[in-house]
This record gives C-alpha cells, structure tokens and sequence, in this order.
C-alpha cells in the first residue's frame, strides 16, 4: 500500500482554550485556528473567568476578523432547573455569530436545534464517545463533529475516522482525568461541587489519609514511593512527540486542554503545536524537534505521558512525581504589551523581577526567542526604577525586536514544589 505523502493528509485544525478574553487573544495570536470558551454559565468550567454575552459577542468579532473560530462550550448535563435558563441564555446568544457549541446532554441538543437550528453542533468528550456506530448515531442526529472520549486508541480513531462521515476532534495536551472522560461524582459526594455541572474541587489531587474505625484522631498517611500518595492523580497529556501518527489517524481537530490555566501555559503550548503541524506539512521530510518537548517542560505541568492514544497506560497514567506531582521550572515574569518606540517597550508586569534578572524573551515563533539582562527598567513616568511588581506597568530596553504578546519568563529554582 502507497505510503500517503504530507500534502495528502488532512490537516487538523488547532483548539487552544480560552478561559478569558486575554487568552483568548493570545491563543490567536500564537497560532491557534480556533478557540473554545464558555459563557457565564452551563459549561464544565466554572472556575475560569469566562465570557458575558456581550464578552462573547466582542470575542467572536475579533477572531473573524483574523480568520479564525470560537466554539462555545454548553455542556452540562443539566438538571430540570437549568432548562428554562438555557432556553432565555440561548436566545441571547443568538445575536452574536459563534461557529459551533460544544453540548454533552441530549435534552440540551433539543433546546439548541429548536432555538438555533443553523448554528453547527459539537458532542463533548464528556458524551464518552468510544466507537464508530455512536459516532453515526450523533451524526444523524445533525452533529458536525464528535469531540472523542479520552480513552481511545489511535488505532481505534482511525477505524472511527475512516468509518464516518462526521468531523472528530481529540485532545492532544493538558491534564487528564482520572474520571470516565471527566464523569466524577467525587468532587460532589466530597465538596458538594459537581464536576458534571462544571464546578470540579479536583477531590482526585487531594493528599488522603488512612483513619482507623476505633482510632478516630489518629491520622495514617498515604504514602506512594515513601513520599506521598498519588493513586488519584493522573499524569498530564502530551503527544508531541507523535505528531505523524496522530495526523496518519485521520483527526479534523487537535484540542488543547486549559481553559484555567494562564496566558503563559496557552502561548507555549499553542507555538508548539502550530510549529509541529506546520513543519508536517510544509516539509516532505517530517523530523522530530527535541526542542519542542522542552519547551513544553517550561510550563507547570505533571509528568507527561501519551494517554490511552498507544494503548491502557495502566499505573504509568496515574504516577507523578514528589510533592503536588507539579514541574515548575521556569515563571511568567510578563509580557510586552506596548511599543513606546525604537528603543523601549512596555511590559504588563505578572510576577515580581529586577534591574540585573536574566531573563527569556519568548516569542510567537521558537526562532524569535532570545535571552537579555534587564539593564534598565523605568515607570510610567520613565523615572528609572530598580524593581517591578505584579500588575505594574513598566518600560525596559529589548535587545531584539518585539511585538505586542512576546512573553517574558524566567528560569525558576528547577525543582518540583510541593503544595
């Protein structure tokens, strides 16, 4: 059989998350070919800062005028008291041009084909869509695209792709759950927060303790590896390094998971991607980069693994590391936000750094990444200034060229920290 060249794939369409407006900008401007967001209410992530209509409305004008998409997320599984409020959110959002919602629930399918018959309709990961038959089963129940259950093989997604005509979408980096595709009663039972209604407490990366029935005060510890206990905790996703044969799978969409994570974590991990599929497909030799797999070790992140793509992980998908089973190597110091002129450039300051800090200049491309000493570093005012905290604004001097959205970070201590 005919090895398919590059040029013959499909090439997938990249979803970064957009937890706020902020995100969603920078998603777009590192390469993203659309967005997911929510709305104030009826989306599993009720922590992130979200969207109001008219958020919407403003974020749906700014990613179509770049060419891109913003799907809005609708999926949880409602209860009889959501409905009527579904209905009235429904008939608002109906003003501002979306170009897909993402549901999990069958009763909130009804309530959109009867409110908003023309808008395209995506099924959630949270709908466990494992196979081939429920994938038509959806598609002729009018869905464009199947947001496939985590637990899928790639051999599994690839029968599903070349045994429907319905578009499918995977996630292909962020945290995983220890859940059924997110179905976890835990959080609920545990923290009266219901993850399917999209308030998780993330009950799963607690630190638990063994309690004796006869000994109520004494308190045992859960110890893994002689450190602490990560039975619950699963590792983070990432494929990077498995880019042909997610694109030989046959996938219309690769998905970042985050939508509560920061500008930072959406940058890295989009740039990376964007470049990975890019170099696919403008190249008829695909290679590898390491230096994309490093990057991806800048973010806080658990250890990665490739999730249930090449197979069961089995306890490899669920053990982290000491501590909160978190990497933190490098901080977000901040970003530029303004070009004063040739020389200065304003940056929107998010951690505390110093005149004499080394810093890392990160840009929408790896090949515009640099790394300087802060010389010089002045306010508002442009009075010289030797130190910059957290929500300042302040003016340093780049030793490269910059542009509105390049990221400053900083190499932290190096080491795993613990909660």
């Amino acid at each position: 059989m005919r090895k398919k060249s590059q040029q013959e794939h499909k090439k997938p369409e990249l979803i970064a998350p957009a937890g706020d407006m902020n995100k969603l900008k920078t998603a777009i401007e590192y390469g993203a070919d659309a967005v997911y967001a929510g709305g104030k209410e009826f989306n599993l992530r009720n922590a992130a800062s979200n969207f109001t209509l008219d958020d919407i409305g403003f974020a749906s004008d700014y990613v179509h005028k770049r060419d891109k998409k913003i799907y809005i997320a609708l999926n949880i599984f409602a209860h009889n008291y959501h409905i009527h409020k579904i209905e009235q959110y429904l008939r608002e959002l109906a003003k501002y041009p979306v170009d897909a919602l993402i549901f999990s629930d069958p009763g909130v399918l009804t309530i959109v084909k009867d409110i908003l018959p023309e808008i395209p309709i995506h099924l959630s990961t949270q709908a466990n869509c494992t196979n081939y038959e429920s994938v038509n089963f959806w598609y002729k129940q009018g869905i464009k695209r199947i947001v496939l259950a985590r637990e899928l093989s790639l051999d599994e997604i690839s029968e599903i792709s070349s045994s429907s005509d319905c578009e499918t979408e995977v996630f292909v980096h962020g945290a995983m759950c220890i859940s059924y595709s997110g179905r976890c009663y835990l959080s609920a039972y545990m923290a009266n927060r219901g993850a399917n209604v999209g308030d998780c407490a993330q009950s799963c990366r607690w630190k638990y303790s063994i309690v004796e029935e006869e000994r109520p005060n004494e308190f045992f510890k859960v110890f893994e590896d002689g450190e602490f206990t990560s039975i619950m905790s699963s590792r983070d996703l990432c494929m990077i390094q498995h880019i042909p044969e997610l694109i030989s799978a046959g996938v219309d969409a690769w998905k970042i998971e985050g939508r509560m994570k920061s500008q930072y974590y959406v940058a890295t991990v989009t740039r990376v991607y964007r470049e990975a599929i890019d170099t696919f497909f403008e190249n008829d030799v695909y290679k590898y980069q390491s230096m994309w797999l490093e990057e991806l070790g800048k973010i806080s992140h658990r250890d990665y693994n490739t999730g249930f793509f090449l197979g069961n992980p089995g306890g490899n998908g669920q053990k982290v590391s000491a501590g909160d089973g978190y990497t933190r190597t490098y901080k977000f110091i901040g970003l530029f936000d303004n070009l004063k002129d040739d020389k200065f450039a304003e940056v929107l300051v998010k951690n505390k750094f110093q005149v004499g800090t080394d810093i890392e200049v990160m840009g929408k491309k790896t090949d515009q990444d640099f790394v300087q000493n802060v010389k010089e570093m002045y306010n508002q005012e442009m009075k010289p200034i030797k130190e910059a905290n957290p929500g300042q604004r302040v003016f340093i001097i780049p030793e490269r060229p910059v542009e509105e959205y390049f990221i400053i970070r900083r190499k932290d201590c190096g080491y795993r920290l613990s909660s």
